[in-house]
Parts: structure tokens; C-alpha cells; sequence
């Protein structure tokens, strides 16, 4: 029990930790991209095959596009 308790502990800080730093751009176009290819995907298909398919191609669109306005201060 006391072990449980321990590791949800470790795992909630860990969350709230990550949530602390700004996403980079790559991360918020892959999100938007694939909510964005999702709902395109399920609109053209109508099945669960083309949701999946629009969201993973969504999502890869948009961290290209995202990564390219991503700055790097130290290159």
C-alpha cells in the first residue's frame, strides 16, 4: 500500500513537472494536426480506419511544420 502511494506520488509530480515548460512549436502542430486530420479523416471515410489514418497523417504534417519554426539557441 505504502509502495502504491509512493509511485502515484512520483507519477502525479512528474506530470505537473512536465506541464511546467512551454511545448515547442513541433509539439503543439503534431496536436493540432492531428485533431485536424482526425476530423478531416472521419468526414471523408467515415470510419474509425480513416480517423486514425487523418490524425497519425495529421499529426506528422504538423510537427514538420511545427519543428520549422522551432528555434534552437544553441545549434
Amino acid at each position: 500500500m505504502r509502495l502504491r502511494l509512493i509511485v502515484l506520488l512520483a507519477v502525479l509530480g512528474w506530470n505537473l513537472a512536465g506541464c511546467a515548460l512551454r511545448p515547442s512549436y513541433a509539439q503543439v502542430g503534431s496536436g493540432m494536426g492531428a485533431i485536424v486530420g482526425g476530423v478531416v479523416g472521419n468526414v471523408l471515410f467515415g470510419s474509425t480506419l480513416g480517423t486514425i489514418t487523418g490524425a497519425a497523417t495529421g499529426a506528422l504534417i504538423g510537427q514538420q511544420a511545427g519543428r520549422a519554426n522551432d528555434y534552437d539557441p544553441n545549434p
